[in-house]
C-alpha cells in the first residue's frame, strides 16, 4: 500500500507563501544589504530556476519509471547493485545521477513511497550517488583547477576521486552484509514493452495527474527554506562560520603561510581559491604536498557548509524536511571522512 499522501497540499502551500513572505519583509526592513529589487535578481531568479530544475527532474524520474525503463538504465550497475542488494530500482537511479542528481532523488523518493524500495535502499544509493555525482561536476571543476593548480590539482583529484571510490565501497559492502538478498528483475518481453509505448498518452496523463500534488509539496518546503537560507546568507552567517573554521584548522594543521588560500577556497569563489593556492605554490610558499593537503582541508571545510547552503532546500522539498535533512547530514559526514582518511594516509605516505 502506497504510503500517506498530505491531505491539503494547496492550503499547505497557502501558508508556506505567507511565512516566506513575511521573513523576507522582515528581512528587506532590517538589512541594510537587502531591498524589494535585489531579491529580485538574487532571489527570485535562482529560486525559480531551482523549482523549475526540480520539476523537470520528477518529471523525468515519473516518466522513466511509468515507461519501465529502470531495467534498461540499471543494466551497467547491475552487478555491482546486486552484490549490493538494493536492486534494479537502485541502480537505475544511480545512473540516472550521471545525468541529473535531482532526477536520481526524485526516482529513489518515488520508489520509496510506492513502497518499492525500502528506506535502507533510499539512504545508500542516495549516498552511493555521490560517486557519479563527483563525475557529473568534474568537466567543469577539471579544466579550472588543473590550470591554476598544476601537479598539485592532478594529486587532489586523484585523492578526492579515492575517496569518493572508497566510501562507495564501503557503502555496497554495508548493503551486502545488512540487507536482504534482492530478487532478479524479469526482463519485459517484447509485447509489453510494445504496449507501454503504445500508452504513452496514457502515461503522460498519468504524470499530469500527479505532478502538480507532488511539485506543490515540494514547493512547501522548497520556497521558506530556500529564502531563510537566503537570509542567513545575506547576514553573513556562512561566510562568519566558515573563515571560523579556517583560523581554527589553519593554525593547526598547515602553515600559516597558507591560511589565505585556505580562507579564500571556501570563504570567496571557488575559483579564487585555487588561483591562490597556484599562486603561492609558484611563489616557493608551499610546497606540492602542503598545497595539495591544503586543498584538501578547504574542501573538508567548505563542501559541508556548500552543501547546506545549496542543497538543504531541494533535497528538503524532494525528501520532506526529516528525510532530507538526514541524508544531507549523513551523507556530508560519510564525505568529510573519507576525505580526512585519505588525506591522512597521503600525509603519511606522500
Amino acid at each position: 500500500m502506497a504510503r500517506k499522501k498530505a491531505k491539503h497540499p494547496y492550503r499547505a502551500l497557502a501558508v508556506s507563501l505567507g511565512v516566506t513572505l513575511a521573513m523576507l519583509t522582515v528581512g528587506v526592513y532590517g538589512l541594510e544589504t537587502l531591498s524589494w529589487s535585489a531579491a529580485g535578481g538574487r532571489l527570485i531568479r535562482p529560486l525559480l530556476r531551482l523549482l523549475g530544475f526540480i520539476l523537470v527532474g520528477l518529471m523525468a524520474g515519473q516518466v522513466i519509471e511509468a515507461l519501465g525503463w529502470t531495467r534498461a538504465l540499471a543494466i551497467a550497475a547491475r552487478p555491482v547493485f546486486r552484490f549490493g542488494r538494493l536492486g534494479h530500482r537502485c541502480g537505475a537511479a544511480f545512473m540516472a545521477a550521471f545525468i541529473s542528481g535531482v532526477t536520481a532523488n526524485a526516482m529513489l523518493v518515488e520508489f520509496y513511497r510506492e513502497e518499492k524500495i525500502t528506506r535502507q535502499q533510499l539512504f545508500l544509493t542516495n549516498f552511493i550517488n555521490q560517486f557519479p555525482a563527483f563525475f557529473l561536476h568534474l568537466p567543469t571543476t577539471f579544466f579550472i583547477v588543473v590550470p591554476l593548480t598544476g601537479r598539485a590539482g592532478l594529486l587532489y583529484f586523484l585523492l578526492t576521486f579515492s575517496a569518493a571510490l572508497l566510501r562507495t565501497l564501503l557503502l555496497l559492502c554495508y548493503g551486502h552484509l545488512r540487507l536482504p538478498p534482492t530478487t532478479a528483475a524479469p526482463s519485459a518481453p517484447a509485447d509489453i514493452r510494445t504496449s507501454k509505448i503504445a500508452s504513452f498518452r496514457e502515461i503522460m496523463a498519468g504524470v499530469r495527474r500527479k505532478l502538480p500534488r507532488r511539485m506543490t509539496m515540494v514547493a512547501v518546503y522548497v520556497i521558506p527554506i530556500y529564502v531563510a537560507v537566503f537570509l542567513a546568507n545575506t547576514m553573513g552567517w556562512f561566510a562568519f562560520t566558515q573563515d571560523a573554521l579556517a583560523h581554527l584548522v589553519v593554525s593547526s594543521f598547515i602553515p600559516v603561510e597558507s591560511l589565505s588560500m585556505v580562507v579564500l577556497s571556501f570563504v570567496a569563489e571557488f575559483t579564487s581559491g585555487f588561483a591562490a593556492a597556484g599562486a603561492l605554490m609558484d611563489a616557493g610558499v608551499l610546497t606540492v604536498k602542503q598545497t595539495v593537503l591544503a586543498l584538501l582541508i578547504g574542501n573538508i571545510l567548505a563542501f559541508p557548509i556548500r552543501a547546506l547552503r545549496h542543497q538543504l532546500p531541494h533535497y528538503m522539498g524532494i525528501f520532506q524536511p526529516k528525510m532530507g535533512t538526514q541524508l544531507l547530514v549523513m551523507g556530508q559526514a560519510l564525505r568529510v571522512g573519507s576525505l580526512i582518511a585519505i588525506g591522512l594516509v597521503y600525509f603519511i605516505v606522500g
